[in-house]
């Protein structure tokens, strides 16, 4: 198994780490890891609500504020851990059986999506205006069952860590090595 690892940036500018893993010639895997969550702006979001919450304290002398501020930190905490801060996105593409797309989250929860080869039309880098910017994705293209010259779905790839297109280009080259060998045999 070939493994190789090369850092890039996101559209936010934050560093990412591409982890290429090549586990045959039909089979690659790719392991975006995010940048982790910071404890200084942690920090700041904390304590800037529990100073509010101490002020309405010292205003009211009641102490429901800072009961509710500690409550609603720690449950929007574990809330923003377990739903939302995602900490690796990986992409497995088998030639013969589809790709695997999973994300893991800073919770250490794991979301996985399973699609068919017999699914998937293509793999495409796209691009979409976001804001005043030209930003670039890949996504999967999914043919109709019923007409398979027209496209049914897309499926965007790598949404948390939104690589630039340099990145992308990387992931892009391998899968259509791989879907060329699926159409040769």
């Amino acid at each position: 198994m070939a493994e190789q690892e090369g850092y890039y940036l996101a559209l936010s500018g934050a560093r990412i780490a591409l982890q290429r893993l090549r586990h045959s010639a039909s089979c690659r895997e790719f392991q975006v890891r995010c940048p982790r969550l910071q404890l200084r702006s942690l920090s700041a979001v904390t304590c800037s609500v529990w100073l509010v919450a101490y002020g309405l304290f010292v205003l009211s002398q009641n102490s429901l504020p800072l009961s509710a501020a500690i409550f609603i930190t720690l449950i929007g905490l574990l809330v923003y851990l377990h739903f939302v801060k995602i900490d690796q996105e990986s992409l497995l593409i088998i030639g013969s059986l589809g790709i695997q797309m999973t994300s893991s989250y800073a919770s250490g929860k794991e979301s996985t999506t399973f699609i068919e080869m017999s699914q998937v039309k293509d793999v495409v880098i796209n691009e979409a205006i976001y804001m005043h910017k030209v930003i670039y994705y890949l996504c999967i293209l999914l043919q109709d069952p019923v007409e398979p010259d027209v496209v049914s779905e897309v499926v965007p790839l790598f949404q948390s860590s939104k690589p630039r297109l340099d990145c992308l280009a990387e992931v892009y080259k391998s899968c259509q090595e791989i879907l060329e060998q699926r159409k040769k045999s």
